[in-house]
């Protein structure tokens, strides 16, 4: 395992960090979108999937870059600096590590890595939908980005075990409602699944979903990194120009303490990232 990028991470973490700067600011973008429950524009999310960001975990023979989850990580960690609202996480992570863990048809990862298809998935933990042959009902809590799907996949149990299953959200029989929290950059949602038509995808293993969770929470992880970053750069730039007693602060001892107190604990939280990132890719 190399805690150290490789050029090519760079340059994707270099050429997505260049993107969300001129396409995708807290000003210009991120204000602007914190009440829209989609979270993200046309313009932005063409852009993601013109880098590759959108299929960076899809299969190169699905059209997608081919990368592993350390790449995603790299992409992850600058949305999280971006405090990007959109549905990337949803999409890029977790429906395509659903669709590549379980073997699903790779029609709907094409789609993904071009960006055509916006898909979220659920529920990842807790009660799971009823499938009778080709509907679903049920109850799921707290799915991200439904506003911006175009495709829903539900985890849900049968008679015999349980499966992955397409649904189109904007369907008759789903009713999603808006979840209220603390993060307006995250959209939630509670969706209830009353007798929906289904398209059953792929059965779904115990370890399959296990190492879904486990690639949406490293993930995650990436993101708060790259949010955590973020904020250490903003403290540090203020302290070389907030001034008191007619110098800057940084230039006091028990400030400069703090700020290598934070700077030590977000690189001690980066190769826990990173190493986590790597597992999720070798333990396959």
């Amino acid at each position: 395992m190399n805690l150290e990028l490789t050029e090519e991470q760079v340059a994707l973490r270099d050429t997505v960090r260049q993107f969300l700067a001129e396409k995708a600011g807290v000003a210009t973008h991120v204000r602007p979108m914190l009440d829209d429950p989609t979270g993200t524009t046309d313009v932005v999310w063409r852009g993601l999937a013109d880098l590759g960001a959108t299929g960076v975990l899809v299969p190169q023979e699905y059209d997608g870059a081919g990368m592993t989850m350390v790449e995603a990580g790299v992409v992850a960690e600058e949305l999280g600096a971006a405090l990007n609202p959109g549905p990337w996480m949803s999409s890029a992570v977790a429906a395509t590590r659903a669709l590549t863990r379980t073997g699903a048809d790779g029609g709907l990862l094409a789609k993904i890595a071009c960006g055509t298809a916006i898909a979220t998935i659920g529920p990842l933990d807790g009660a799971r939908p009823v499938a009778d042959g080709a509907t679903l009902r049920g109850e799921l809590t707290a799915v991200p980005d439904v506003a911006a799907a175009t495709v829903l996949l539900v985890l849900a149990d049968d008679a015999d075990s349980t499966a992955l299953y397409a649904v189109d959200p904007t369907a008759d029989g789903v009713v999603a409602t808006a979840r209220p929290h603390v993060d307006p950059t995250r959209k939630l949602f509670d969706i209830v699944l009353d007798g929906v038509g289904a398209q059953r995808l792929a059965g779904a293993s115990v370890d399959a979903i296990d190492g879904l969770v486990d690639d949406v929470v490293i993930a995650g992880a990436a993101d708060a990194l790259g949010a955590a970053t973020a904020v250490l750069n903003l403290a540090v730039e203020y302290a070389k120009v907030r001034r008191q007693f007619g110098q800057p602060i940084g230039s006091f001892q028990a400030v400069q303490h703090m700020c290598v107190d934070m700077y030590e604990a977000v690189e001690l939280a980066r190769g826990g990232v990173i190493h986590a990132l790597w597992a999720a890719d070798s333990a396959e």
